[in-house]
Order: C-alpha cells, then structure tokens, then sequence
C-alpha cells in the first residue's frame, strides 16, 4: 500500500535547464506523488558529473525543460503501490540502470545493460510521463532520476538501498562517476594481478579505474592528463606512473613504460573522440584490450582500423559493467570500511542555489568532485 503522505504534491527547489546553452535556473517546481512501482525521494546530497554538463548542451537527449542531475543520495519519502524493496526513511542511490536479475541480459553474466530496467533517453518516467512541472511546463529529468531537485519521482527498479550511517558525498560519488571508472577495470576488462595498464584522463572515473585496478593486483598503472594537479591524486588512488601529454611524446613514453610492447588494458575517460584511437595503439599487439568509457558530444571520431587489425580489441562501456544490485552494494560497502580514499575526490561544495558556480569550479585544476547540497 501507498503511504499516508504519497498522495500529495510537494512544492520544492530544482535546477532547471530551459534550452541548449541556456545557464541553469533555479525554480519551485511541482512534484507529483509517485505512482505503481515509484518512489518520491528525498534528495540529502549530490554531485556533479561530466554528463551534467552535457545535458546542458542537448546530450543525451535533447528534451527540454530539464532538471538535471543523476548523481546522488536520499531519502525515502513515500512510496507507491506495489512497491516491496524499499519503505519510508530508507537511505538510497538512485541509479540510472537497473538490475531484475531475470531478463536474457541479466542471467548472461556478459552485461549489466538490463532489458526491464534499461538506460533511459527519453527524460521521463517508464510509462513516458513526467512527476514534475514548473508554471504548467513538463519537465523532463537526466536518464531515470532528477538528482538537482530537493525531491524527485523515481521508479523502484532504479533505486539502491545502502547502510543509513554511509556517507552521504561518498554514496554521491559512487552513485555514477567512480563507480564507473571502478567498475571498467573490475567487470569490464576484468584484469588479472600484474597487469599492465594505461588511463587517459585522471578525473573521478580515470581515478576510478586506478582505484580498481589497484584492487585487482594491477603492478604497472600509467596515468596520463594535460593537467599535472592529477598526479598527485593519482598516486593516492594507486597509479605509478604519470605522463602530461603536452609535455613529451605520450605515445612513445606509454611503450617505453611498458617493456616496449604497450600495455595490457586502455582506458579513455576524456570522451574525446580523437583519443580513442590512441588508446588502442598503446595496447599490446595481439591480445590489447581498450574500454571505451568517456562520453562526449561527438557522435563520431576516427579509429586506426590497422591497429584493430591486429588483434587488439575495444569494449563500449555503460556505467562500468556494475550492475546496481549485485555490485554497488560492494562499492557501498567499501565506502563504509573505509578502503578507497574517498575523500580525495571531495575538492569542493557548494548549495543548490549556487549550482551555476559549480560549472565554473569545475574548469579550475584543482577539481575533482563538487558535491552540491540540498
């Protein structure tokens, strides 16, 4: 049954995009209680992705207005009929795949990509409606979840109940970024101990594959950034060796880093279209191996067919082949013992009503993760 108080419509604070380029606003927007299967969530913390910044500019999908936002934690509010995994006052990450662990994805053990619960380009609801409105106006949402919003409508089946004692800008972090990177190494490529391996871009997913790969016995972790802060906080999350491309000849050093022979695993996280092709060079002749994580704006880029020739391969890659029942809770539960330095992500925060601040902070050097609070 529905809780008591699902049944009304809640006024709140959001950020709003209104077209491609237009800067963020903050509006009252109006929250529908949530339906079958749906649950009106609490936001208590966020954070900004890379992808956030590509809504604005009509990518992922060009719908507008909309409330960005799908980093997050918070808290349920109510929930609707039929509705058994999570209650009122249950902590949780919303997640923008799901996991039923009964679709012909699901029971593969070859991808995370479920096919009841799949990755959402429509900015709106499963049933192709939206919970939210601001003056008369639908509004539409980043993927499954509205994050930058105090409260959001989201289906149960994209919602992960995680430890209440978790910390909150933690739990953000995992919630996409991170995970993603953390999840590239250890589900995607699945790396064996000694493994040589190369990241391009030292963001919070860059960091995030060091972070796995270090997990997984990774002994050679090259890191390469045009931004030289990163090193530092590479070597925290376990890389060994660091390269700024615009200060020497990156492609010669990776081989000469790695016995000549380029390494193991590639992964680019920049999402810049030109760099794909790099990243499958620096791999091995023969068995190389390079997953594709990084997201941008272009839709296509070049690619050295000759290298892939020559038996290396690459793997696309959504949300770091985690799937959010089986492998965030893991995630979640080193966040809880405490075995990533989560901390060293955490650079800068700011209120809601400030979010237009935070796409300039995120141009400065020294950033890594902004985390917004609600």
């Amino acid at each position: 049954m529905a809780t008591s108080s699902s049944s009304r419509v809640i006024t709140c604070k959001a950020a709003v995009c209104w077209g491609i380029g237009e800067s963020v606003k903050i509006e009252e927007i109006q929250v529908e209680a949530p339906k079958e299967s749906e649950v009106r969530v609490k936001m208590l913390c966020a954070s900004l992705c890379h992808t956030d910044i590509s809504s604005t500019r009509g990518f992922p999908q060009t719908n507008f207005p909309q409330v960005l936002g799908h980093e997050g934690v918070g808290v349920v509010e109510s929930v609707g009929e039929n509705v058994s995994t999570v209650k009122a006052g249950d902590v949780v990450i919303p997640t923008y795949i799901g996991e039923c662990g009964e679709c012909e994805n699901c029971v593969s053990g070859k991808s995370n990509l479920c096919l009841r619960y799949p990755l959402s380009l429509t900015g709106l609801m499963p049933d192709n409606t939206s919970r939210m409105s601001v003056g008369g106006h639908k509004l539409y949402h980043v993927f499954s979840c509205a994050t930058w919003s105090e409260y959001a409508v989201i289906h149960s089946g994209y919602l992960v109940k995680v430890d209440p004692t978790i910390d909150l800008a933690h739990a953000s972090f995992i919630s996409c970024g991170f995970s993603t990177g953390f999840g590239a190494a250890w589900k995607e490529a699945r790396l064996e101990t000694g493994s040589s391996v190369v990241v391009f871009g030292l963001g919070a997913v860059g960091l995030g594959v060091i972070s796995g790969a270090k997990m997984l016995g990774a002994t050679n972790i090259i890191g390469v950034d045009i931004n030289n802060m990163k090193k530092a906080k590479g070597e925290v999350f376990g890389m060994t060796h660091f390269i700024n491309p615009s200060e020497c000849e990156s492609e010669k050093l990776i081989k000469d880093l790695s016995g000549g022979m380029g390494v193991d695993y590639s992964f680019e996280c920049t999402g810049v279209a030109s760099l794909l092709s790099q990243a499958i060079e620096a791999t091995k002749v023969g068995k190389g191996k390079t997953i594709a994580i990084g997201t941008g704006t272009e839709a296509l880029g070049p690619i050295n067919f000759a290298a892939l020739m020559m038996g290396r391969t690459v793997k696309g890659s959504i949300f770091g082949g985690i799937k959010p029942m089986s492998d965030l809770s893991i995630l979640a539960q080193k966040c809880l013992k405490k075995e990533i330095p989560f901390d060293e992500l955490f650079t800068h925060q700011l209120p809601l009503q400030d979010i237009n601040k935070a796409f300039e902070l995120s141009k400065q050097p020294d950033c890594v993760k902004i985390v917004i609070k609600m």
